[in-house]
């Protein structure tokens, strides 16, 4: 059975060396600097699951008809270890992750990875790579888990074979001069997901869709793009990259409801429990630009600010859109989304006392 499958270790034997690579993580950035590692796993119609081995990351060979380069049958996922003050390393949730991942293969229609594979693949991975874990408080090993369809055949079907990866990422701040509130455009007109279709899944196509209304955010000045329904083009929904969260009234916290066109945030998730613990009042409920602007000039909207598992939480100072814009709260990073974004990097980092039982420590001999 696939969730029996051992690991075989097969070690880059020409590695980044040690003063090379402390060089490197002084300022990692985000996305562009990678371990030295990667965990392969293979899947055959015949097979199922086979052939799992972390490997020299390198590149992938695929024949110009692979069936991902023509019908797009991809899926992914973001996580991150982390690296406590004792020294230990530590995963944040990773079995949401890994159900995540299964729910997105399905809606694809692409082979389940069994949740076990999942979570070996990501922890034998970051034993092998641990010395790559930056230090600091923002910073993190990126894990991209990523699974495509690797069969040669251009019919429309799903294939019968697929490769699983997880690569790995040193991290800092996802955007840039981390701490700082951001700007957000609001688009009226493209959308990135619609009802019924895979805005639920972490799939590439999703975020293929928003990288134009992104790019046009760019042109206006601002960080991130914020998405409306495609009904009625009035609801707020997400951003291009993560969940959105709203302040309302100092004490109550509003965020779109999940519903098919929302991905379910890990993140967002994990905000909620705080704030609910916290003793806000969470509402997942409709949200639209409208209330936003009328809520936003009126005062009662306190703070607004985005979620994921990159950006973590990131307070929004300013919001545009074609016909103006305004400012949320007093422009600055609101106290909600500082205190909410402390409670949530203290439980990552084993900093704090971890009652949900949400980090899983990497024991490493």
């Amino acid at each position: 059975m696939a969730a029996a499958l051992s690991f075989k270790i097969y070690p880059n034997s020409n590695p980044t060396r040690g003063e090379e690579r402390k060089k490197l993580l002084k300022t990692p950035g985000f996305g562009k600097l990678f371990s030295d590692h990667m965990a392969l796993v293979h899947w055959s119609e015949e097979k199922g699951w086979h052939e799992a081995q972390i490997t020299a990351r390198k590149f992938l060979s695929l024949d110009p008809a692979s069936a991902v380069l023509h019908y797009a049958q991809e899926v992914f996922e973001g996580l991150k270890a982390y690296r406590s003050q004792d020294g230990c390393v530590l995963l944040f949730r990773p079995e949401q992750n890994a159900q995540r991942f299964a729910q997105s293969a399905k809606r694809l229609a692409m082979p389940v990875l069994p949740e076990e594979l999942f979570l070996d693949a990501v922890t034998e991975l970051v034993k092998i790579d641990r010395n790559w874990i930056p230090e600091g408080n923002d910073a993190s090993l990126y894990l991209r888990p990523f699974m495509f369809a690797s069969e040669s055949f251009l019919g429309v079907r799903s294939a019968k074979e697929y490769i699983f990866c997880v690569i790995a990422s040193p991290a800092g701040a996802y955007f840039k001069g981390q701490g700082k509130p951001i700007t957000i455009w609001v688009e009226k007109y493209l959308s990135r997901a619609a009802p019924g279709g895979t805005g639920a899944a972490k799939c590439g196509g999703n975020y293929a869709a928003s990288l134009q209304a992104q790019a046009l955010a760019h042109e206006k000045g601002c960080d991130q793009v914020a998405f409306l329904d495609v009904v009625e083009r009035r609801w707020v929904e997400e951003l291009g990259g993560m969940n959105i969260c709203f302040v309302l009234d100092k004490n109550t916290l509003v965020t779109p409801p999940l519903g098919g066109t929302i991905l379910s945030g890990i993140t967002r998730s994990s905000i909620l429990t705080l704030a609910a613990e916290a003793g806000m009042k969470v509402e997942e409920r409709g949200y639209s630009f409208h209330e936003w602007q009328k809520d936003a000039v009126d005062g009662r909207l306190q703070e607004v600010f985005a979620c994921g598992t990159a950006a973590v939480i990131t307070s929004v100072s300013r919001v545009r859109h074609e016909k103006g814009e305004f400012v949320i709260g007093d422009g600055t990073v609101g106290s909600v989304a500082q205190g909410l974004r402390h409670k949530l990097v203290s439980i990552q980092h084993a900093l704090s006392n971890d009652s949900y039982g949400w980090v899983r420590v990497i024991n490493i001999p």
